[in-house]
């Protein structure tokens, strides 16, 4: 077993001048980035002749390592080589490969006292009646079973603006009407984990900021009774929260025409709401990273570290997420916990997964996926070490379940899967009204009836998919922002978002489809 030491966790090294084909994040790697393609017979320096095709975003041998030898990269230990890798050499799949290897937790010994922002920074939000701020105005769908979400669908469906436009004339400030549906609510243990979570998830839907009313559509005989699910979640029927089944509403039509009516009398109250200047204390943004790639650690993850330190200084929150995917990297967040309790907390959630990916016969180094790899990603560990980099530098402050309420300010953790659907969902779930989402290979996700930002990490994504991606960090590869100033461009479009102004998401109409809550448990 190999152990970690503590002067491996060490921040990242700015990137190079735009002129040097190479990265080097830290110098005790094993490994540099190549800036762009890279061929046979280029010198990069201190001897190094580079050996074959290198792609962009993937890593060099800086020096000889011996099969079986740790390699590193950010001065983190990122695998370990599977056959002798030569200076010079592509490093990859074909010659390095996850290892086990223990971690130095050393719970809280890197805390240190956030020094906050007075007076905070402000955005234009929209306070609600129980004192919690919206960043948007939608009016909710919900379902309590897969079998009611044709019906769901149809009543939102009448509200569209590009099928019927009269239907909102009237109603400027309101968002839209939106159906959020799923496959769950059966045929699964009416006293189990599955039910819970599910519940938990709908529940966090149903009270979120950014629905101005909600209702919620069942079947019937479901195992996830609307009853069942109210009582469970604290939720009580109100001019704002209504619920209906189609088993007792006579059917679909019946079902369907009532919903509408339903909708149309919770308009003229959820049009009645202004924006108004708030803290920034009031951002609970969730983290996000999707088909990541060799830049993901070097450009947009730390550029979105850097804008959740200012986040934080200013009373806000943010939450990391994606178990899986900070697996091999948990010792940086540990050192950052609050107390111990804190840090044990996301160390059970990694033996969770363990144990998990152990009885599916499966590992945590599936992931990552094909496009992570394409783009330079050989390891779980690799990719995880630059996922925290997103989580910034400030103390981890609390850990909590998937879609479970989030009621503390700073940088706390919530337990998800990797697969982004699912993950964004427990995070608005737990009440993320604003969520930032980094992507190397391209990515075109929304996350209704939150705002989704999408910051690319090259500036070939940005040419390639600008239409898509709401701010290039690519800029720190290229050489002409660094890391620090694109932080702060993320945390003004943070808060210019939160004032009203669209996504690319939004403007495309994405988010409608995302809504997927985590699925545990035997299907019978």
């Amino acid at each position: 077993m190999r152990t970690t030491t503590d002067s491996e966790a060490t921040p990242l090294a700015a990137a190079a001048a735009s002129t040097d084909p190479i990265i080097r994040l830290h110098p005790d790697d094993d490994v540099v980035i190549a800036r762009h393609q890279l061929v046979a017979g280029m010198c990069l320096g201190n001897g190094i002749t580079v050996r074959g095709l290198v792609p962009p975003g993937h890593k060099v041998a800086l020096r000889a390592v011996q099969s079986g030898a740790p390699v590193r990269r950010y001065g983190q230990i990122i695998g370990f080589a599977t056959r002798p890798i030569e200076s010079g050499e592509h490093v990859h799949t074909h010659n390095l490969a996850i290892g086990t290897f223990e971690r130095d937790y050393a719970f809280g010994a890197g805390v240190r006292p956030t020094i906050h922002v007075q007076p905070p920074a402000q955005f234009q939000g929209i306070v609600r009646s129980n004192g919690r701020v919206a960043t948007r105005n939608y009016i909710g769908i919900l379902t309590s079973v897969n079998c009611s979400a044709t019906a769901a669908r149809a009543i939102a469906d009448y509200f569209r603006r590009d099928v019927n436009p009269q239907a909102l004339a009237d109603y400027p400030n309101v968002d839209g009407v939106v159906a959020l549906t799923h496959g769950q609510g059966c045929a699964i243990d009416a006293n189990g984990e599955a039910l819970e979570v599910l519940r938990r998830t709908i529940g966090g839907y149903a009270r979120h900021s950014n629905f101005a009313a909600v209702l919620i559509v069942g079947l019937g005989c479901e195992t996830n009774q609307i009853d069942g699910l109210m009582e469970a979640q604290g939720l009580a029927g109100s001019a704002t929260l209504k619920t209906m089944m189609i088993q007792s509403s006579g059917g679909t039509s019946r079902t369907v025409a009532a919903g509408i009516d339903q909708v149309k009398a919770m308009l003229a109250e959820a049009n009645q709401v202004r924006r108004q200047p708030v803290d920034a204390s009031h951002l609970l943004v969730g983290l996000q990273c999707g088909g990541s790639d060799g830049y993901s650690g070097i450009s947009a993850n730390p550029a979105l570290g850097t804008a959740v330190d200012r986040l934080v200084a200013h009373g806000g929150t943010a939450i990391l997420s994606e178990t899986p995917e900070i697996y091999g990297a948990e010792h940086l967040l540990t050192r950052r916990a609050v107390s111990q309790a804190v840090g044990e907390k996301l160390v059970a959630r990694i033996r969770w997964w363990e144990a998990y990916c152990a009885r599916m016969n499966a590992s945590l180094d599936n992931n990552p996926s094909a496009g992570n790899k394409a783009g330079g990603l050989t390891t779980i560990l690799e990719k995880s070490l630059g996922a925290v980099a997103k989580g910034g530098t400030t103390d981890l402050v609390d850990v909590y379940s998937y879609a479970g309420q989030v009621d503390a300010h700073g940088l706390v953790f919530m337990d998800t899967p990797g697969y982004d659907p699912v993950s964004a969902t427990g995070q608005v779930a737990g009440g993320a009204n604003l969520i930032c989402f980094t992507t190397g290979r391209g990515s075109a996700y929304g996350c209704v009836p939150s705002p989704s930002l999408k910051l690319g990490t090259n500036t070939a994504l940005w040419h390639r998919q600008q239409e898509d991606i709401d701010l290039n960090c690519g800029a720190v590869i290229d050489g002409t922002r660094t890391v620090e100033q694109m932080g702060e461009e993320i945390f003004q479009l943070m808060l210019a978002t939160a004032s009203g102004q669209k996504s690319k998401s939004e403007l495309h109409g994405y988010g409608h489809n995302e809504f997927v809550p985590w699925q545990l448990g035997a299907i019978t």
